[in-house]
């Protein structure tokens, strides 16, 4: 089957040499055309222009073929060539592909029994803590089966993605050195287990500058089964935009110290949240200087939060398009 239940975590740490040996026949590099090679392409952060294909690095998902890697790496094609560390090289189609939360699921067509694949199990990344030594495999600027270590930097991170103007909740910063050609490969926890997917760095040079992100293992989980079904992946949302309280705010408006919740700055018409009744800001009117407070939420479905990060992170990890979810809301009080 394709869809793989999230594995038990084992109490046993390997050394790194072993880790690497254990896993790098499952790690892939992607070649993949671009449809204009004109066009410009962010990849990890840096510009691409004139290429006509783009790099990046993917693992395997399980026994039928599924190579799991980002949807900035295939950039949008068809089909894909799949490149395992023994040189062998196996074309592959697209057969499921999320733009939003960057992720694309290809299948090799054609015999690939030769190459004895080995599914990567994937880990609980709610478990993982900050401090935690991970380690990167990929093929950053073409440099095949390269492995990088760190310790997980932060997590539930919201990560914008400037292509769809979505942004992918609860990711996983490391400073595991993250570099183009990276894209797509996993990072794993010192068992082996796959805790995220490296999608992105933080750069002025579009060169490692200590900061990667990593698409969660639970994203990959809940997403994978679907894009291999269905093609294609709903997203929950509400239909908001909303900013952080600002002490300044709470002076002015007279709310207790260090209140906590979401301004809700616009509604979007039609959209759920305007069917159930939440009340935005008066139109014209920033949620940094109100001329009177729209609504608060302070909790969803009984879970306090204190910014927009909060609202989009629960919904993405814990609900599905048609679910319902109950806001606390201040209302003038």
């Amino acid at each position: 089957r394709s869809g793989r239940a999230l594995r038990a975590s084992s109490t046993t740490s390997t050394s790194l040499p072993d880790v690497f040996q254990k896993v790098e026949n499952s790690v892939v590099q992607i070649t993949s055309s671009k449809a204009n090679p004109n066009e410009v392409i962010i990849l990890n952060g840096i510009p691409e222009t004139g290429r006509s294909t783009a790099l990046g690095s993917g693992f395997v998902y399980d026994n039928q073929g599924h190579i799991v890697t980002n949807y900035h790496v295939v950039t949008g094609g068809k089909k894909a060539d799949v490149t395992f560390t023994d040189g062998n090289t196996y074309s592959a189609n697209v057969v499921g592909e999320d733009p939003n939360s960057d992720l694309t699921v290809l299948q090799i067509t054609g015999d690939f029994s030769q190459e004895n694949v080995k599914p990567l199990p994937l880990a609980n990344s709610s478990a993982v803590r900050p401090g935690e030594q991970v380690i990167a495999i990929g093929n950053p600027f073409g440099l095949s089966g390269t492995i990088t270590t760190g310790i997980v930097s932060q997590k539930g991170r919201l990560l914008p993605n400037p292509d769809t103007g979505f942004s992918i909740p609860n990711t996983i910063q490391t400073d595991a050195a993250i570099n183009p050609g990276n894209s797509g490969g996993p990072l794993l926890n010192t068992k082996g287990q796959v805790i995220g997917m490296n999608t992105a760095i933080f750069s002025s040079t579009g060169s490692y500058s200590g900061v990667g992100f990593a698409i969660p293992s639970n994203t990959i989980a809940k997403e994978v089964p679907l894009l291999i079904k269905n093609g294609s992946y709903a997203h929950p949302w509400l239909g908001i935009s909303g900013g952080k309280i600002t002490p300044d705010l709470t002076r002015a408006m007279g709310l207790p110290t260090n209140y906590k919740g979401v301004i809700v700055g616009s509604v979007q018409p039609g959209g759920p949240a305007d069917v159930a009744g939440l009340k935005g800001l008066p139109q014209g009117d920033s949620v940094n200087a109100p001329s009177e407070l729209g609504d608060i939420i302070i909790a969803v479905d009984g879970h306090s939060v204190r910014q927009i990060d909060d609202i989009i992170n629960y919904i993405e990890s814990q609900k599905n398009v048609g679910d319902n979810i109950k806001l606390t809301v201040n209302r003038n009080g």
